[in-house]
């Protein structure tokens, strides 16, 4: 037994440094190696353990442990692999996944053909490139004529396509309904995917119950954790959603392995001047749904500037592409239509992903970077149909379940009003609540997002909220009125909700 797990450690240690060898930082860390090997530090009699002890001193190793933090984490994939076997319950919703991304690229696509444009875009004009060269930072006075372009597609859209999946044959027998024409089915409860109860997340979540220190404690501990520049010991610190403000940029791109390197700079730059040099449809919704959204947002209107340069580079960065991997982005019915380099078709909203990070960081550069990171972690799910266990119909199936186990009161008022309870939450649920909670109180939730790597904390806050306006929920009747219930989260404080949610009965 100790010889095969020596063996398994042995072959996992190649491929860990086989994809090192790969990483734009390789040149540099084995170059920093190398002068390290030649200075005093390091004795020719014993050269292992005293490179070992100079690696420590001079932060080596942590950057070491830091890079095979983030090459685990991102080899660890929950979804079962693609499969059309017949016998597999989740064919259904795979191939639904395929179809709703041959769906979005064909909008994307169909709107190029209206508009007599390519997806690829086409050089500028000399007189546009320097203006828009000009105005790169403040590009809210870029003149742009927007009347003729609209959303890809909201989150309404998906919500429709998610609740008309139909599951198996006979999946629905049991469901206790025995008058679909009158009362509507639960469209999630059908699917077969694992989510946890309320007891098995208040194991998942338990640090958010625990406080034992005092607050100034507690921000000296943080600082003396983050000189560590630990990766592992940077994501503890925010399993508690009490983050010291003036560290949260810094822990969060430890934790999401988005510290700048002279790499991002220079591709920065690339990205860039591919925006200046070529117009393209996806610049002109990138423009559209900024205006839509962030520049109609008290907390975030403020940031439109910098969030047109995000969301602009983001839009021309392949390596999203390479990131974001599934198994069934590359099926014939796909490659028939085109899309952004970034393979993400824009939809309205997408730049709320980005906005909260203007809190965070001064340098769009460092903004960037953190933002890719997590939004190719977590947001992504957030936006297509997958069997993930972090993925948006995961969470729907798990809002459902918790509000039908611990509201059931409320459950039964929304089915005698035959409204579906996911149709109230479902934008929340899609956007990680940015836009609809308080940037200081939308940064703790995404403190708890990181700290535990979950997404499961957007259906437990989305279920306490209910359950915070319960009494003002039974009195109406119209999903117009429950919205309006619903409607302003302003003073919604994350962390005391979420604690009492996890210590309920």
């Amino acid at each position: 037994m100790d010889e095969i797990r020596e063996g398994s450690i042995h072959h996992t240690a190649l491929k860990f440094t086989e994809d090192i060898k790969q990483m734009k930082i390789y040149n540099n860390l084995y170059k920093t190696v190398q002068k390290l090997t030649c200075s005093p530090d390091v004795k020719n009699d014993d050269m292992k353990n005293t490179l070992e002890q100079a690696m420590k001193k001079h932060g080596l190793e942590t950057e070491i442990r830091n890079i095979v933090f983030h090459l685990i984490r991102n080899s660890i994939k929950s979804e079962v692999k693609f499969s059309m076997q017949t016998n597999d319950p989740l064919n259904y919703l795979r191939r639904a996944g395929i179809q709703w991304e041959r769906r979005v690229r064909k909008s994307l696509n169909t709107m190029c053909s209206e508009l007599k444009t390519t997806l690829q875009g086409q050089l500028r004009k000399e007189q546009e490139k320097e203006e828009l060269s000009n105005k790169w930072t403040e590009l809210s006075n870029f003149q742009v004529d927007l009347s003729n372009y609209r959303p890809v597609y909201a989150p309404k859209d998906l919500l429709e396509v998610l609740v008309s999946l139909k599951g198996p044959a006979g999946a629905n027998k049991d469901d206790g309904c025995s008058n679909d024409d009158v009362i509507p089915r639960w469209e999630f409860s059908h699917i077969a995917l694992p989510v946890r109860n309320l007891q098995e997340l208040r194991t998942v979540f338990s640090e958010i119950l625990r406080n034992e220190m005092t607050l100034n404690d507690w921000s000296a501990t943080c600082e003396r954790i983050l000189s560590t520049r630990h990766a592992p010991l940077c994501q503890q610190i925010l399993k508690k959603g009490l983050t010291p403000i003036l560290l949260r940029g810094k822990i969060w791109s430890i934790v999401l392995g988005s510290e700048l390197e002279d790499h991002h700079n220079e591709y920065w730059e690339e990205l860039k001047v591919n925006v200046l040099n070529t117009d393209s449809i996806v610049d002109k919704l990138v423009f559209k749904d900024v205006q839509l959204t962030a520049t109609n947002d008290d907390q975030y209107f403020v940031f439109e500037d910098v969030i047109y340069q995000v969301m602009l580079c983001f839009s021309r960065d392949s390596e999203i592409a390479d990131m974001i991997k599934t198994d069934w982005l590359n099926t014939s019915k796909l490659k028939q239509y085109e899309t952004p380099q970034n393979n993400i078709v824009p939809f309205h909203g997408i730049c709320m992903f980005a906005a909260p990070f203007c809190y965070l960081y001064d340098s769009p550069i460092a903004l960037y970077y953190t933002f890719r990171a997590f939004y190719v972690r977590y947001c992504h799910r957030l936006t297509t149909i997958n069997t993930h266990n972090q993925g948006i119909v995961s969470l729907c199936l798990l809002f459902e379940k918790l509000l039908q186990t611990h509201e059931p009161s409320l459950w039964s008022h929304f089915r005698e009003l035959q409204i579906q309870p996911i149709r109230v939450v479902f934008k929340w649920l899609m956007r990680a609540f940015s836009g609809h909670l308080h940037p200081q109180e939308l940064l703790i939730l995404w403190d708890l997002i990181l700290g535990y790597d979950s997404l499961e904390i957007l259906s437990l806050l989305a279920i306490i909220i209910l359950s915070f306006r319960k009494e003002s929920l039974m009195q109406v009747s119209t999903i117009e009125q429950i919205e309006a219930v619903l409607a302003d989260l302003s003073s919604i404080k994350v962390l005391p909700l979420v604690q009492l949610a996890l210590s309920r009965d």
